[in-house]
């Protein structure tokens, strides 16, 4: 039996996190001893780990990742404070020298490059190591493997980092896996002598356990609303794009389509901002931030038309889920869309921008003929796909037999 880590942030609500509880779940326990490693023993996702992995217990040096400066500070981590501080004045000061427009992934490598010598190794030796999302300075750094697998979820051609920093980090990776071939092909347009390294396996869904999930009751203002519904289901950051919906909507309901409702199932950074664009164009009771909700299946069941306004995306989870449950789907056409959707077929895909959004909708709400061609195709469709796991099945049987990887 190989013993095989498996590291990750926490569990809180999101498409990343429902990806790995997915895998976790379909693991092969008769072949594989499986440590989890969580930086936080936090988030409603929590419960969905099955008990055959062992959760780790949990480093208070790790935890201090998704903590405040002054949280970390008032619980004795000065050094790790410092380093955060010194990263946050690092990239705020070449964010501007080099105009970037998203200088938080560049942050973050500064954090893990000047907090890792703080951070405690893990002493046990693994077979395989795998680390389930960026950056994966922990698994690459502090952690003996024969094999060193990561993982990437997003368009990397899209977000700025420091390449030097980066290259040295995968250098230490044996297999690069991304969740779509179009995510492989973004990733090497930045890394294309990585080009060996990196395989393509999908997340997996497990349809039986989403629509089963998608039966419980959503909010009653959902529930109870008799206007075409929209919802979008994912984290309030800048690469979803939610700031593009909520500037969309304005632009329908300016044209007479009143009766529309948009409902988001989800948190994060940008919610302030979010509300604010949301009282100034009056659109409170047309777009609807309903948060953090642990099951998005029931608000996915209610709508009309689930919408993924994305910046860009990797894979969306969502939209595969919304799939599922066959609905119709509309995507923005991100990088890596057209691996994920046919146009016409079991979704539509519209012009990223605040206009092709609105257009996109509109075109999908006249055309019910439309919605019901993409639903019945979708419900009709297979999406089980656990057979994905064999894909990495094979990395982990490649686990070099003698040295580990050096840390």
């Amino acid at each position: 039996m190989k013993k095989i880590l498996i590291a990750s942030y926490d569990m809180e609500v999101g498409g990343v996190e429902r990806s790995l509880a997915s895998m976790l779940n379909q693991f092969d326990y008769r072949h594989y001893d499986v440590d989890v490693m969580l930086y936080r023993h936090q988030g409603d996702f929590m419960s969905l780990l099955p008990e055959a992995a062992h959760l780790l217990p949990e480093l208070p040096e790790y935890a201090t990742f998704r903590q405040s400066i002054a949280e970390m500070i008032r619980k004795g981590h000065y050094r790790i404070a410092f380093g955060r501080i010194k990263a946050k004045l690092h990239a705020g000061i070449k964010g501007r020298f080099k105009r970037m427009r998203e200088p938080g992934y560049y942050q973050m490598q500064l954090i893990w490059k000047y907090v890792l010598p703080f951070l405690p190794a893990r002493e046990t030796e693994y077979d395989a190591a795998i680390s389930y999302l960026w950056p994966h300075d922990y698994v690459a750094n502090k952690v003996r493997a024969r094999t060193k697998v990561a993982w990437i979820h997003t368009d990397y051609s899209t977000i700025e980092t420091d390449v030097e920093m980066d290259l040295h980090m995968w250098s230490k990776f044996d297999h690069i896996i991304a969740v779509s071939e179009a995510c492989r092909e973004s990733f090497l347009k930045k890394y294309r002598f990585l080009e060996e390294k990196v395989h393509v396996m999908e997340n997996l869904t497990s349809p039986e356990f989403i629509q089963a999930m998608s039966r419980e009751e959503a909010d009653p203002r959902m529930a109870e609303d008799q206007r075409f519904k929209l919802v979008t289901v994912g984290r309030l950051t800048y690469a979803k794009g939610l700031d593009h919906a909520v500037q969309a909507m304005k632009l329908l309901l300016d044209k007479g389509l009143n009766n529309l409702s948009w409902y988001v199932v989800g948190y994060g950074g940008e919610e302030a901002k979010l509300r604010e664009l949301i009282a100034e164009h009056k659109l409170e009771d047309h777009f609807i931030l309903l948060g953090k909700q642990m099951n998005p299946y029931p608000y996915i069941r209610e709508c009309d038309l689930y919408v993924q306004p994305s910046r860009y995306e990797g894979k969306a989870v969502t939209v595969t889920e919304a799939q599922i449950l066959g609905k119709p789907v509309l995507i923005t056409d991100y990088s890596t869309a057209r691996s994920q959707i046919t146009d016409g077929v079991d979704g539509c895909i519209t012009e990223l921008s605040i206009e092709g959004i609105a257009a996109g909708i509109e075109r999908l709400y006249e055309d019910s003929a439309l919605r019901r061609r993409i639903a019945q195709y979708c419900s009709q469709t297979n999406y089980s796909n656990g057979y994905e796991l064999e894909k990495l099945y094979s990395c982990l049987a490649e686990a070099k037999e003698g040295s580990t990887s050096a840390m």
